[in-house]
């Protein structure tokens, strides 16, 4: 390849935006990216990470062939092997696997480094190959699961809003979402609501960037959302301004519902959520009054034990007040529901029914794996309960190979490692989480070193073991093919040449979009609010602080310069985002005797991760709050957060907890 191109792509990480971008190749290298500036979401804005993406696969750590263990688990050290050694391999210890143990002994473990429906999560790649061996399942619950049931049980789904619409906004609620730092796009439709007289109120533990910017700030105390919405509630039916035509002809469960609102009056939620009662009071007010109102929840709201009740109660609060009927009006947590891809994993090439395993349960249900396979995924980085993951992985009986760009801590773990292809490398199809488009991610340049797809590593492995399953070795062009041909409406017009041609295109949704103002996608046809004592499920942290010795909530909200673990190696995001911090508010800093500055141990039964006190009224007394983000290995300690963050569902999807884990704040020795 010779000459300038320029590619039509998009990023592929976990954020609600799914950025379009431009690539532009010279004589067959990536030399340039930028966002694309025609599509009317993300309008050719990238965000502080994804700037730096380029460089990114040009890193001098990069992993660009085929890996065998030489040292013991957990030390890192590999041998180069070809790809025609590691296939061998594989299917040797793949065979004697499923001959000795059944296929189910096997977890393909696959994360959302990459969202893809070619080469990621959310269109399962590698399914067909795991589904013709027999593999358990995996439940992918590690990022939105709780939410997305709550909202599903009350509205049929977890789509709901066009973020868009925020534009046609009055009284905006950023409810436990940092916009300016994970979906910052979503900004610029807020911006043009205040331009028009939108208020903003940020509902969140801690005085993120956002909250700054917001008109109001109300530190809520974590896991307390749900009584805040009755709260709420509470005044809009003082206010007689419940929307009584829309109640009786699309909701069920009223009545009792009701009565729920009635029994938390504002003084009791300020008991509950630690907002003065005065500024419940005062939102409620707003909210009974202004028409339409948008809000935004997203996914740290519902890391904790009772966090699908706390989307489901949220999700009340518009078909209350009747803002499902107004441009603007409405719930935005995720637009997944709303994209229906023709995702055809083949369950029909299994044997047999097969167990699944839950991602964030990986420590306590790998006892009877022997082989993990980890894609797309650092889980010694993000998974809960870090050190019995790191104990699991040191089982010489576990066979382990991780598909994977970088060195992190659980390459080091593994018995062989394969170079994976990063965006600029292959073809993918995207949908974003936060608005309804569709986007192509088109090959720029050669994936270097010997690195391969996710979708070519699965065809050559099923051709080494000798396959005869046809659909096992679909092209990436097919398998596209095949995701838009299941024929929704929505997709109606949407072809892959289109695609290809124009890099997005937006489904086939109306603008203003109004999803839920002529009843819902239940089998009723009408919203499902909570039952009696069903709207409101405290928090693990709420329950046991009074008899736990540890006392402070653990909140592990999203960095500004690393989307998870994606770019924790990056050196000049290591530079800007400095040693780790731990927020400790003043009140609880003088108890413990600390300092600025000084290095601590956040700790518990779990665990302990180092970092240094950031003494700071942005968050609240009980509650400490320390960016999530950080390879083990590269911290101070060589732990992060995940150490003493416990494995525990939630109340729906099993959901984790992430932000619902009690700690104590020690000095180190000598600091």
């Amino acid at each position: 390849m010779s000459g300038e191109l320029t590619v039509l792509g998009a990023c592929p990480l976990d954020c609600p935006d799914t950025c379009s971008w431009v690539v532009t190749v010279r004589d067959g290298e990536a030399v340039k990216l930028r966002g694309n500036p025609d599509q009317p979401y993300t309008r050719g804005a990238l965000c502080v990470k994804v700037n730096r993406y380029l460089e990114h696969t040009r890193a001098p750590d990069r992993i660009l062939h085929p890996m065998r263990r030489v040292g013991p688990k957990g030390s890192g050290r590999f041998e180069r092997i070809t790809w025609d050694e590691a296939l061998e391999e594989i299917a040797t210890r793949l065979r004697a696997i499923v001959a000795e143990h059944g296929g189910e002994a096997i977890w393909p473990y696959l994360g959302t480094g990459t969202l893809g429906y070619l080469q990621g999560c959310e269109g399962v790649a590698g399914r067909r190959f795991w589904n013709v061996l027999g593999a358990s399942k995996h439940w992918l619950n590690i990022c939105s699961a709780a939410g997305s049931s709550g909202l599903f049980r009350a509205n049929g789904t977890a789509g709901g809003m066009d973020p868009e619409d925020f534009a046609s906004s009055r009284l905006i609620l950023l409810w436990g979402t940092n916009t300016l730092t994970s979906g910052h796009h979503l900004w610029k439709f807020i911006q043009d609501a205040r331009a028009a007289g939108a208020h903003v109120v940020a509902v969140d533990p801690i005085r993120t960037r956002t909250a700054d910017q917001a008109d109001e700030h109300l530190a809520i105390r974590p896991g307390t959302d749900a009584a805040l919405a009755l709260g709420l509630l509470n005044v809009v039916l003082a206010e007689g301004a419940q929307d009584e035509a829309y109640l009786a002809e699309h909701t069920e469960g009223w009545a009792e519902f009701r009565e729920e609102i009635l029994a938390h009056p504002v003084d009791k939620v300020s008991g509950i959520t630690g907002i003065p009662a005065a500024d419940i009071h005062r939102l409620g007010m707003r909210l009974a009054h202004t028409r339409p109102t948008g809000i935004r929840a997203t996914m740290g709201i519902q890391r904790h034990a009772g966090g699908g009740t706390a989307m489901r109660t949220i999700a009340a609060i518009p078909a209350v007040t009747g803002d499902w009927r107004l441009p603007g009006g409405g719930v935005a947590y995720s637009t997944s529901g709303h994209v229906h891809l023709n995702i055809d994993t083949r369950d029909d090439l299994l044997a047999r029914p097969v167990r699944t395993l839950v991602m964030t349960k990986l420590a306590s249900q790998l006892d009877d794996v022997k082989c993990l396979w980890v894609y797309a995924a650092n889980p010694l980085g993000s998974t809960p309960d870090a050190n019995a993951i790191r104990r699991q992985l040191a089982r010489e009986d576990l066979f382990t190979v991780v598909m994977e760009h970088f060195p992190t801590d659980t390459v080091d773990y593994a018995d062989l490692v394969l170079p994976a292809t990063m965006q600029t490398e292959h073809h993918d199809l995207h949908a974003g989480y936060g608005h309804l488009y569709l986007l192509w991610n088109e090959a720029a340049v050669e994936p270097p070193g010997e690195c391969l797809s996710t979708t070519e590593t699965f065809r050559r492995l099923a051709r080494h073991m000798g396959l005869s399953e046809p659909s096992l070795y679909d092209s990436d062009l097919e398998l596209a093919e095949q995701l838009l041909a299941g024929g929704h409406p929505s997709l109606e017009g949407v072809t892959l040449d289109r695609l290809r041609k124009e890099g997005w295109v937006r489904m086939n949704y109306p603008k203003p979009f109004l999803p839920f103002a002529d009843g819902f996608p239940t089998r009723s046809g009408r919203m499902r609010f909570p039952r009696a004592g069903q709207a409101y499920v405290p928090s693990h942290a709420t329950l046991a602080a009074e008899g736990s010795p540890y006392k402070l909530t653990l909140v592990t909200p999203a960095a500004h310069t690393f989307l998870n673990t994606t770019f924790g190696n990056n050196a000049e995001l290591r530079r800007r985002a400095k040693d780790p911090v731990v927020l400790v508010n003043p009140a609880d800093a003088a108890a413990r005797g600390l300092v600025d500055g000084q290095r601590v141990r956040v700790h518990n039964d779990g665990g302990e991760f180092l970092a240094d006190v950031e003494i700071s009224d942005r968050v609240a007394a009980g509650v400490v709050a320390s960016p999530k983000g950080r390879w083990p290995k590269l911290s101070p300690g060589g732990s992060n957060a995940n150490a003493v963050v416990a494995e525990r569902d939630g109340d729906m999807g099993r959901g984790p907890g992430f932000h619902d884990n009690l700690v104590e704040v020690s000095p180190c020795a000598g600091s």
